[in-house]
């Protein structure tokens, strides 16, 4: 038998084999709520991220010291979201994590919320545009912002667990409210998540 016989005589049926098993191989996307709890591989998710935010703001909102802020000052007090850092075992998105946060204490009504720090640099800088381009009718004012009377801040932590096919993941969510002029805590929250992921035959 020539080589060359030989040779497409092995490559059929291998080439038959490589697309019967790409034609094989479906995706099927489905569209769910986002408001539905998804846990696939047991890290923290959009779930964790919204259900905390929503939890630790109703706490913070409901605590004395808006009361008594608003009894002393007769208005509410100006508040904005500083750092919150991911000291967990995992990649986080502090980002989404903030916005939840701003979303809740915004929506809420009960507080005057200002821009962030990165914010507000694009705000100058629009500012300082208008200085050269806008009308005298519309161009906005310098030294005209509202500071803020409180800033939340707040850490991310995670313990990792795990021995043959389990593993349990412990989230700990810590902010504190804190008094811009003063450097006084009004008040600090936490919000804990555990969970235990189980899989057969798996090493962690």
């Amino acid at each position: 038998m020539k080589r060359s016989t030989l040779l497409i005589i092995i490559t059929i049926p291998l080439l038959i084999v490589f697309f019967s098993s790409c034609a094989g191989s479906k995706r099927k996307v489905t569209r769910i709520s986002t408001e539905s709890t998804t846990d696939l591989s047991g890290r923290w998710n959009d779930t964790d991220s919204r259900m905390t935010a929503e939890a630790m703001i109703q706490d913070l909102l409901s605590r004395p010291w808006l009361d008594e802020y608003r009894t002393m000052k007769g208005q509410k007090p100006v508040v904005i979201v500083g750092q919150i850092r991911n000291k967990s075992s995992e990649h986080i998105s502090t980002e989404a994590f903030t916005k939840d946060i701003e979303r809740e204490l915004l929506n809420s009504g009960k507080v005057t919320f200002v821009a962030t720090s990165a914010e507000r640099e694009q705000l100058r800088e629009e500012r300082l545009d208008q200085q050269h381009f806008a009308s005298m009718e519309t161009m906005k004012k310098w030294a005209n912002e509202t500071g803020a009377d409180h800033m939340l801040l707040g850490s991310i932590n995670s313990i990792v667990d795990s021995v043959e096919g389990q593993r349990v993941v412990y989230y700990q969510v810590n902010l504190e409210l804190i008094n811009v002029e003063q450097n006084t805590k009004v008040w600090i929250g936490e919000k804990k998540i555990k969970k235990l992921i189980e899989q057969d035959k798996y090493n962690w």
